[in-house]
């Protein structure tokens, strides 16, 4: 099928654009390297902090009540600045394990990824969800190794548990010169450039970096002694010979993942990564949709929803649609199609982001996330173009795992109630469910911070009010049968077991593991969906 082309000039704006993720486990300083990112990009002029709590800075990308309070990253911040002449368009997701479901949303609408790691704790739990989910799309990963300025492992060893753990083969850029109290600096591999740690005496906490061209420099006498020049000659010969050089087809394709070394807090290494990323990192190509491959570079817009964010005006109750743009172009007061509902609207407000601020934006290209107000008629996965009907590929929903009945504490706010928790599912945060036999309310999460979460947001954004009561559910399935005589046979039989999602789809309620297993062998033509 042939398809009309955007011009050179628009191309060319489209191959400057690089569309990433930063993902980690917890506390790897994730949200620290997101300011860096934001400061090298001159986006903002002091970074936010989020280790004093006396402290009134905050993260630039943590612009919720609860995530101020807390100091932990709980949702998805959308963030687009420029840098060396390119547009980068960074999504922050959330490092906490109870937030794991937006970031496997995320995760289809970037072309990029950075995955952090502490060189104290080397690979963790979480990184390896993370890059398991990654590995599916087979996503480009840039690796950056953090705190290199505390104690950490030793440089062979976290290599070697990245290669053993993530699965991924690594090629080391630069080298660190020492860690912890020891750390003087970093030497990349191939230059054979120094880039030496140390301490601006005018100003508290920050470095810079001094550069001497190669090892064998004579000012270098003045830091190391010839011992230590000797060593890290032969260190980095022998990390050259059994790495070797980054092969950017393997890179593309998730099979090598180039590594950098640093310190996120005192902002050394940083902008290698960033360079890197302009380097090496793609640009937006062609997404598969239900009936073809779309290309960056065709001429009609196209996109897909990947996240719902309410309340990011407090005032407004407003929600926001986030947009990821497949091909085309957006430009101000055009006709979007709006493919699963069939309607059509004219689009004059999209907004752009910097974490909870927005500007309205008269044109947005592939790889660049757009907001679109949205009046509860929109859904995460839904497709918007300008006029073909076709979807692209679902973003999946994810079972819950912990349940929960949540109840009013003033029984006078019911519809606020309702409209709150509609609101939150429909961004993910939670799932809403209402049994058949009784007026209860049901949400499930992924992990437990969750429901705390829900109880701040209710509060603060809705003024609500509510409670949890403990209820007998372990796990849940999406139920479906083709034969709809056996399916209305299974619902009367099991009626104290089923709900209805936010979704208004039917699920089926299980104390546990072993009696769901019953009940499947039981009713062989009913399909039970983990995941929708």
């Amino acid at each position: 099928m042939n398809k009309k082309i955007l011009n050179q000039k628009d191309i060319l704006k489209i191959k400057k654009r690089r569309t990433f993720a930063i993902i980690s486990h917890p506390d790897s300083g994730k949200t620290t390297i997101t300011e860096k990112f934001l400061l090298l990009g001159k986006v903002i002029r002091e970074a936010g902090t989020i280790k004093s709590k006396k402290s009134n800075k905050y993260a630039k990308s943590d612009w919720m009540n609860i995530e101020k309070k807390r100091g932990i990253s709980v949702t998805t911040s959308v963030m687009q600045f420029f840098y060396f002449d390119h547009y980068l368009n960074l999504l922050d997701t959330p490092g906490h394990e109870d937030f794991s479901e937006d970031t496997y949303r995320v995760l289809t609408s970037v072309d990029c990824c950075i995955i952090i790691i502490d060189a104290s704790k080397s690979v963790e739990k979480r990184t390896k969800k993370l890059m398991k989910v990654a590995r599916l799309k087979n996503i480009p990963i840039i690796t950056f190794i953090n705190k290199l300025d505390r104690d950490s492992h030793d440089v062979i060893k976290i290599l070697d548990d990245i290669e053993k753990k993530l699965k991924i083969f690594c090629v080391p850029i630069n080298y660190p010169i020492g860690s912890g109290k020891d750390f003087k600096g970093l030497v990349d591999i191939d230059t054979k450039k120094v880039f030496l740690y140390k301490k601006d005496l005018f100003k508290k906490n920050k470095n810079y970096i001094k550069i001497y061209y190669d090892l064998n420099n004579i000012i270098l006498k003045n830091y190391f002694s010839n011992n230590e020049i000797f060593q890290l000659k032969k260190d980095l010969n022998l990390i050259k010979s059994c790495y070797g050089s980054l092969n950017k087809i393997n890179f593309l394709n998730g099979i090598e993942t180039p590594i950098f070394f640093g310190s996120a807090l005192s902002n050394f290494g940083i902008d290698n990564v960033l360079n890197s990323l302009i380097k090496w990192g793609p640009y937006p190509k062609c997404r598969n949709s239900s009936t073809r491959k779309v290309q960056s570079t065709e001429k009609k817009f196209s996109g897909f929803v990947f996240k719902i964010q309410a309340n990011m005006n407090l005032k407004h109750h407003d929600r926001i649609a986030f947009i990821r743009i497949v091909s085309g172009k957006y430009i101000k007061g055009m006709k979007l199609y709006h493919v699963r509902t069939n309607t059509i609207s004219i689009v004059h407000n999209a907004v752009n982001f910097l974490a909870g601020e927005r500007l309205i934006i008269n044109k947005a290209y592939p790889g660049d996330i757009i907001g679109i107000y949205n009046k509860g008629n929109i859904k995460i996965g839904d497709t918007f173009t300008e006029g073909e009907n076709m979807n692209f590929l679902e973003i999946p929903k994810f079972s819950p795992e912990l349940f929960q009945s949540i109840y009013l504490k003033n029984s006078f706010n019911q519809k606020k109630l309702l409209r709150g928790l509609k609101q939150l599912s429909e961004e993910g945060v939670v799932h809403l469910f209402k049994p058949f036999c009784n007026n209860s309310l049901i949400i499930g999460v992924i992990g437990r911070l969750q429901f705390d979460v829900i109880l701040e947001r209710l509060k603060f954004e809705y003024k609500v009010l509510a409670k949890y009561r403990k209820v007998n559910i372990s796990l849940i399935r999406w139920i479906s049968c083709k034969n709809l005589k056996l399916f209305e046979k299974f619902k009367k039989e099991n009626y104290i077991s089923l709900a209805y999602d936010n979704n208004n789809e039917i699920v089926f309620f299980s104390t546990s593991i072993f009696r769901l297993n019953l009940i499947m062998s039981k009713y062989k033509n009913i399909i039970f969906s983990k995941i929708k």
